[in-house]
């Protein structure tokens, strides 16, 4: 019998992040042994319909979907099964060993499609339900991280419904609380989407603005001089941590343009970082990973004061970003892994987790 798996790569999806998932994807598919891996692609439209057929990616680079047949993944057991929906039945597409999810953002990275994979008892790639979505909440993040004596910057949060009811006294409250800049977030997307420095009331109105277009709670950080340090983590109940490398973006800051589109900042591998200051930020991205029990991979970035020399942990991305310009793979090169180790990597791990799954009684008898 052939030792192959079955591996399906998810993405696209009903996020800002998108075209992000995209690239990601197309730079795993390129390396995929053939020899270990039968590949099945599922793109997620921005609708959210699930299609699969030949050359998926090509086709939603294309925009063009009309090729595309719909698929489903059932949220019950059912042996790893993806169902086609041909005349109103469903059929089986394939038998699923593990699936690598790289839908970056909303219904990704959040912890919902990690739900559906738990309910159809499928191995995945990456972080578990309470991993990916209390790291997609950088609010909740950052109290998690004190609660655990990791130090985070000084913060406020905000609903969408607060803004709409009293846009004076969130502004007040803000300029009472931290000084400018400060950077204005949605607190549950990546990538850099609809994130703004502001330096003044008027652009903080404006930034207000446009992060609460993407998320109903909008994360207001105080802003740091300070150099952008970031660490890979890889593993299950024994993660490691790479090198840590640095990002000089030539913008005013690590915008959404300066990562995927203007290919102009510097990703300095290792980081100039004197041994001491590198060891306590590897030690704290795995205290961070362990603490929201993270699972597969994670990339955690973090802020060093140029000033100080003070650390603070940033953010976690529990489905980093796998483009040929992304430092989460990078770095783990750097540290003497491959690319296409790491995904095997990846994978093993993915299968070690769900063995770990199956390890939990499910039923209960009082009788026992």
């Amino acid at each position: 019998m052939s030792d192959k798996k079955t591996l399906a790569v998810i993405f696209g999806g009903r996020s800002g992040e998108h075209e992000v998932s995209l690239m990601s994807a197309r730079s795993v598919l390129a390396v995929l042994d053939p020899a270990k891996y039968e590949v099945v692609q599922i793109g997620v439209t921005p609708a959210g319909e699930w299609l699969c057929g030949d050359r998926v990616i090509d086709h939603f680079e294309a925009q063009d979907y009309t090729p595309l047949s719909p698929v489903v993944l059932l949220p019950e057991p059912a042996d790893g099964r993806l169902f086609q929906v041909i005349g109103g039945r469903l059929e089986t597409v394939a038998r699923l060993d593990v699936v690598f999810p790289l839908i970056h953002g909303t219904y990704g990275e959040d912890g919902t499609l990690q739900g559906l994979l738990e309910m159809a008892d499928v191995a995945y790639v990456g972080g578990g339900v309470l991993a990916s979505s209390v790291a997609m909440d950088k609010c909740l993040f950052k109290d998690v991280m004190r609660a655990n004596g990791i130090p985070v910057v000084d913060s406020l949060l905000f609903t969408r419904k607060q803004l709409e009811q009293n846009y004076d006294q969130v502004l007040a409250e803000i300029e009472q609380t931290l000084p400018y800049p400060v950077f204005v977030k949605p607190a549950n997307l990546g990538s850099s989407v609809g994130i703004t420095r502001c330096a003044s009331r008027s652009c903080l109105f404006e930034g207000l603005l446009d992060a609460a277009r993407f998320d109903r709670r909008i994360l207001v950080e105080r802003g740091v001089d300070a150099r952008e340090i970031e660490v890979s983590v890889l593993g299950n109940e024994d993660p490691i941590a790479s090198l840590p490398g640095e990002i000089q973006p030539q913008e005013e800051f690590y915008t959404y343009s300066a990562k995927y589109l203007s290919n102009t900042s510097l990703l300095i591998i290792p980081a100039e970082l004197d041994a001491a200051t590198a060891e306590q930020i590897r030690q704290a991205a795995i205290a961070a990973y362990k603490a929201v029990d993270g699972a597969g991979m994670a990339r955690v970035d973090f802020l060093l004061d140029r000033g100080t020399g003070a650390f603070y942990l940033g953010e976690m991305n529990t489905i980093p970003g796998f483009t040929s310009i992304s430092m989460y793979a990078k770095l783990w090169e750097a540290s003497g892994i491959t690319y296409t180790d790491l995904i095997d990597r990846l994978v093993e791990l993915a299968l070690d987790r769900k063995h770990d799954r199956d390890l939990t009684v499910r039923t209960y008898r009082r009788d026992e």
